[in-house]
Formats: structure tokens, C-alpha cells, sequence
């Protein structure tokens, strides 16, 4: 039997397990249930790692989906996603067997463990469907599911209702644009099934095949969490559990990347400039407005939420770039930044997980997600602390992390992309590698912000300093993604073979874009190498040579001057208290000074003064609040004018039974006279 159906059955054998067992009372119920749900993304990495050893596995289930049937094909490039997912659930369950079995809220509910196995199980076969409807019921079974787990704690804030609201709503309408596309691509092509599709995209017209590429892309977008279609990610992350929040934001926002490069690339065979402009466009703008914004939250987890906006944009340009030099008959610089866009969507997935699985670590020890009201971690938490910061070294994409070496390729595509002839090429690639320099700065700020703010200085509230360490599974699973994130940022030529063959999938064939083994990253046909683990010796030499020099001078100096304790001097202001230490909040008003005009900050000051005299002040309220602007600029007046419109249409329902049957009558007449005309 192929090793991929092998797996897959066993996947989905394992999630049905799960699932079943939670009906089973106590506390093992959360220990079984995140077995199984281990066991199925295990089964699930083994089935991707296969297909990117070149495997390929297909099949046909007729009688399971009425009227179409399921097919389903994994290959190098499904199978660079389902590996991913797979490993992420993997290391999740069992983070979350601790998590869930500490009983908080609603994660340790029946509900949420009898989903939580089927929406990891979704996680895997989304990659491996192969017609039309089969991905759309996939991709509305990860929904439903991942829109249930949103709302496992619904009954305990008000604000995880409107999260689930806004998610609901949002990801039906990428379903809309979704279905609409496809459907529209399906009745071109003569066929319904992912083969039909290849072999029909060229009757389409270029006007079709445009329409068809922005309707799917706006879909699969909003799923990534690209800006402007993202305002649901920094809503329903927050409010979900933490290690579903891991699994939505290290696993599920793959799979819009995976769509666009399934039907951008695959299926429609590339396109014109301005569909890959467009999304370039998208990319920036996302991974520029989204760090931005997590600059100035103050919200842990909605911090990491909307650095994945950020980092899916990154992914967004190179693969845009990917489609503008295919357009312009370069293989090679596209293969190179299609590859970079793929390994930066592996390295996000690893510490983006160990993020928010650090960020629930924290919530579950102190039940704080304001960072204003943490700090002291380090002490009370030093294995959260340390691998948190290794996390956030991928983050900003600063060397040793892992995320430092798909930036770079994703760089090095873009610099010697500028060699590709075209005005677009010209214009929007420098654009776009100042756009990821300056995310990359700010992302600097923005962990710092996060790991001083809430693991360092003082605590600032009871909460913090009566803060635990975790139980030893959460360490364990949090153990399992610095593990990963560790490979990748040390050995990451590892992957060089795995990425060629996805790239060549995605109809990028050609010499891979990268060489060189294990220890050392070479670009085909390039002059640019890098040896990561050479880099994080050098570095970690310098680290020591600095400490170390200093200490053997004092030493040596201390053998002739006579020692003594003194105070240290504090200015004559007195010990410092936590309350003067520096908060999320005025760490990054420097930030938000710069990007005034941008973020638009808003801010009241009430002055209340005693009422025998003006002159005197009985208080002063001052509040200040960075919403999010692109949500207010463009969902608000939306809503606004459904709101107006609902209200309007509640007028017609009379209650009348004969004025609906004359609504009725109306609506056939007009149906008969469009009929007639068209005819």
C-alpha cells in the first residue's frame, strides 16, 4: 500500500478516535483526546514528507460526495503543506493536553475536544483535495470547525461573541468569493476535477482567467490574513484558546498561501503582470501595516495575531515576484522566490506556534494578556522566558533565527530580480525590498517590546508575581517547536531538495533554486551563499569573547584594589517601583509618533474641576486607543449602510400574507420578462 494512503488513513483513523473520546469523562478525556490528535498530525507530517521524497499518491471516492464524488492527489507541493501542519498539530496536542487539562474554560469542554481532532484532521486533507468540490467542502469543514473552537470560551467574555461574529462572517464571504471563482473557472474549463482545470485554463479568455485569479485570491487572502481582508485575524486569534490559536495562525493561514499557489500557478498556468503586481501590492501593504499595529498593542496575543498579518505578507511578495518573473520568462529568479516564499511559510509556522503556545503559557500562569499588567516572568517562568525569546529571534529575522534565512532568500530573489527587463520590475521590486526592510525593523521594536515588557523589570500586577511554570506537557510541546525552529535556523539547506520539488510542482520546472546540503544555503546560478550554522558560531564566539574579556580585566585589576559593598547610587530618587518601569504602552508611543499620520492614534483628556473653583482639579481622565484604521476607514461605513438597509427592509415584512404573495408575483414577472429579453 502507498505510504501516503497508509499515513492519511491512519490520520484519519486517529481524528475519529479523538473525536470519540470525548465522551469520555475527567480529566484523561483532554490526554486521550491530544493522543489522538498527535498521533493524526504525526500521520499526517509523514504522509507530506513522503510526497516531498517524491511520492504521489491519487484517488477517486465516488459514492462519498454525492453527485461529484471526492478526489483526492497529494503531491510535492500539497505535501509541503500537509507536513507542515502536520508537524504544528503534532507539537500542539500535545501542548495542548496541559493546557486543556489544567480545565481552563471552555478548552477543556466536550465540544471543543470532540472538534479539535476533525479540525486538525481538515488541516492535513485541505492540501490533498483534487476537484473543486472536494476543496470546498474541505475548506468549509476547517471553517466550521476552526469558527467553533473561536467560541470555546464565549461564555466567559463577551468579546470572544463578537470575534466569532466577525469570523463568521468574513470567512463565509471568502467561501462566496471562493465558490463564485471556482465555479466560474469549472464552467470554462469544461470540468470540475484539478486535471479538467489545467487542461481547460488555456480556453479560457484573458478577461476570465483575471477575474477567476482575483475573486480566489481575494478568498484565499482574507484566510492568510492580508490586509485589508484581515480584520478578523487580530479578533478571533486573541479570543480562541492558545493552542488553537497556534494552530490557526501556524497552520490554517498556510493554506490561503497554498491556494494561490495551487490556482495561480498549477492550475491556471501564471498570467499577466498585474495579477502578480496586485498581489505585491497586497504583500506590502500587509506586512508593513500589520507590524505596525502590533507595535502598538499592548495585548500579547493580539500582538503575534497581527504579526502574522505581517508575516503573510512577506510570503505574498515572494510569491507575487514568483509570478512577475514567470511572466517575464525567468525561471530561475522566479523558482528562487517562490522557494524563499515556501521555506519563510515553514520557518513562520515553527516559531509563530511556539509563540502563541509561550503567550498561553503565560495567560494559563497568570490570566493576564495585558502586557502592561505582566512583567517579573523571567524569573517566575525561565523555560517560557528563554523560549520565548528564541521564538522572537525568528521573529525579527535576526541570525540565529530561523526566520533570518527565508528573509534573506527572499531578499536575494528580489535584488537580483532587478536584472529581469520591464518598468514594473524597475519600480515595484526596490519598493518592495524597502517595505521588507522596514517590517523588519519595526518587527525588532515590536519583540522587545514583548519579551522586556512582560518577562523583564518588575511585576505589575499580583497575577505576575504570583506566577507558576507550566505543567510538563505545555513545556514539552513548546520543547518540540524550538526543536524545529532550532533545525531550520541551523540546517536549513535540509529542506533545499523538499523546496525544489515543490517549486517544480507549482509548474516552476528548471534547475532548483536551492544547493549545498545541510550546512550551507547556495543559490543556483547565483553568487550568494550563506552557512548558517557558521554564522551562530561566530556570533555565539563574539558573545563569549564579550563577556568574557571584561571579567579577566577586572579580575585582574581587583588583585591590587581593595573591594568593598556600597549602595548603589539612584540618582536620590529612592529604589525604582514597577510603576516606573516602562510599559507596552509608552515603549511604543516613540513608534507611533513616527507613524502618526498612518495608525491616526486617538486620544480624549476629560478634565473634572472642583465645583467651588475652575481653578482647581478633582480629576483628570485621559484615554487613549490605536484603532485599527483600515477597519474604520472601510468596514464602519459598510456596516453602517447594511444597518440602515435592514432597517429600511424591515418595512416591507407587513406581516401581510398578501403583500408576500404579491412580492411573489412581482418577482416571477420580473423573472419572465429578464427571460424573454435575454431570449
Amino acid at each position: 500500500m502507498n505510504t501516503v494512503a497508509t499515513a492519511l488513513a491512519v490520520a484519519a483513523g486517529s481524528a475519529a478516535s479523538g473525536s470519540a473520546a470525548s465522551l469520555i469523562s475527567g480529566r484523561v478525556r483532554a490526554a486521550v483526546v491530544g493522543v489522538c490528535t498527535g498521533v493524526s498530525g504525526v500521520a499526517g507530517c509523514c504522509a507530506g514528507v513522503a510526497a516531498l521524497g517524491g511520492a504521489r499518491w491519487s484517488a477517486e471516492l465516488p459514492w462519498l460526495l454525492p453527485l461529484a464524488g471526492v478526489h483526492l492527489h497529494v503531491d510535492a507541493l500539497s505535501g509541503l503543506f500537509m507536513a507542515v501542519a502536520g508537524a504544528v498539530v503534532a507539537a500542539v496536542s500535545l501542548y495542548g493536553v496541559g493546557y486543556s487539562g489544567h480545565g481552563r474554560g471552555g478548552a477543556a469542554s466536550r465540544g471543543v475536544q470532540g472538534v479539535l481532532p476533525l479540525f486538525a484532521l481538515t488541516l492535513v486533507l485541505v492540501p490533498a483535495a483534487a476537484s473543486v468540490s472536494t476543496f470546498l467542502v474541505l475548506w468549509e469543514a476547517m471553517a466550521l470547525a476552526s469558527l467553533l473552537l473561536v467560541l470555546a470560551e464565549h461564555r466567559e467574555r463577551p468579546s470572544v461573541r463578537t470575534a466569532g461574529v466577525w469570523y463568521a462572517v468574513m470567512t463565509h464571504l471568502g467561501l462566496v468569493l471562493l465558490l463564485t471563482g471556482l465555479a466560474w473557472f469549472a464552467a470554462g474549463a469544461g470540468g470540475e476535477d484539478f486535471a479538467s482545470l489545467r487542461e481547460g485554463a488555456g480556453d479560457l479568455s484573458p478577461a476570465a482567467r483575471g477575474g477567476v485569479f482575483l475573486l480566489v485570491t481575494a478568498a484565499f487572502a482574507s484566510k492568510a490574513g492580508a490586509v485589508p481582508l484581515h480584520a478578523w485575524l487580530p479578533r478571533a486569534h486573541p479570543e480562541a484558546p492558545s493552542h488553537i490559536s497556534a494552530l490557526m495562525s501556524a497552520a490554517m493561514v498556510n493554506l490561503g498561501v497554498y491556494g494561490i499557489v495551487r490556482v495561480g500557478f498549477d492550475l491556471l498556468g501564471g498570467g499577466a503582470r498585474w495579477w502578480w503586481l496586485v498581489l505585491i501590492a497586497v504583500g506590502g501593504l500587509s506586512a508593513v501595516y500589520g507590524i505596525l499595529q502590533a507595535a502598538v498593542s499592548s495585548d500579547l496575543k493580539r500582538l503575534l495575531a497581527y504579526s502574522t498579518s505581517e508575516n503573510m505578507g512577506l510570503v505574498l511578495i515572494g510569491v507575487g515576484a514568483a509570478g512577475l518573473f514567470a511572466a517575464a520568462g525567468q525561471r530561475g529568479p522566479a523558482a528562487l522566490a517562490l522557494g524563499a516564499a515556501l521555506l519563510h511559510v515553514v520557518n513562520h509556522s515553527a516559531f509563530k506556534a511556539l509563540l502563541f503556545c509561550a503567550a498561553g503559557s503565560v495567560l494559563r500562569a497568570t490570566g493576564v494578556r495585558d502586557m502592561d499588567r505582566l512583567g517579573g516572568l523571567r524569573a517566575r517562568m525561565p523555560v517560557t522566558a528563554g523560549l520565548f525569546a528564541l521564538a522572537s529571534l525568528g521573529a525579527v529575522a535576526l541570525p540565529p533565527g530561523n526566520g533570518f534565512v527565508s528573509e534573506w532568500l527572499l531578499l536575494q530573489s528580489l535584488i537580483h530580480g532587478l536584472a529581469v527587463p520591464g518598468l514594473s520590475t524597475a519600480i515595484v521590486l526596490p519598493l518592495a525590498v524597502a517595505l521588507i526592510a522596514l517590517s523588519a525593523g519595526v518587527a525588532a521594536a515590536v519583540f522587545v517590546k514583548a519579551l522586556g515588557v512582560s518577562f523583564f523589570a518588575r511585576p505589575r500586577s499580583p497575577q505576575a508575581a504570583e506566577a507558576r511554570e507550566s505543567p510538563a506537557s505545555m513545556l514539552a510541546g513548546m520543547g518540540l517547536l524550538a526543536a524545529g525552529c532550532g533545525v531550520l535556523a541551523l540546517v536549513p539547506g535540509l529542506l533545499g531538495g523538499a523546496l525544489d520539488r515543490a517549486v517544480a510542482t507549482a509548474g516552476l520546472t528548471g534547475a532548483g533554486p536551492l544547493t549545498g546540503g545541510g550546512l550551507r544555503v547556495e543559490l543556483d546560478g547565483l553568487a550568494a551563499r550563506l552557512s548558517p550554522l557558521w554564522v551562530t558560531a561566530a556570533l555565539a564566539a563574539a558573545v563569549v569573547l564579550a563577556a568574557a574579556l571584561p571579567r579577566l580585566a577586572v579580575r585582574r585589576r581587583s588583585r591590587h584594589v581593595r573591594r568593598r559593598d556600597v549602595r548603589l547610587w539612584d540618582c536620590g530618587g529612592g529604589s525604582p517601583t514597577p510603576r516606573m518601569a516602562y510599559t507596552a504602552t509608552s515603549f511604543a508611543e516613540p513608534l507611533q509618533r513616527v507613524f502618526d499620520d498612518v495608525l491616526a492614534p486617538e486620544q480624549d483628556v476629560d478634565v473634572t474641576p472642583v465645583r467651588e473653583s475652575a481653578y482647581l482639579v478633582e480629576r483628570v481622565r485621559f484615554q487613549h486607543a490605536v484603532p485599527d484604521r483600515v477597519e474604520h476607514r472601510l468596514y464602519r461605513p459598510v456596516l453602517a449602510a447594511l444597518a440602515v438597509t435592514g432597517r429600511g427592509a424591515r418595512r416591507l415584512a407587513g406581516g401581510s400574507v398578501h403583500l408576500y404573495l404579491g412580492y411573489g408575483f412581482a418577482v416571477l414577472v420580473l423573472l419572465l420578462a429578464v427571460l424573454a429579453v435575454g431570449w
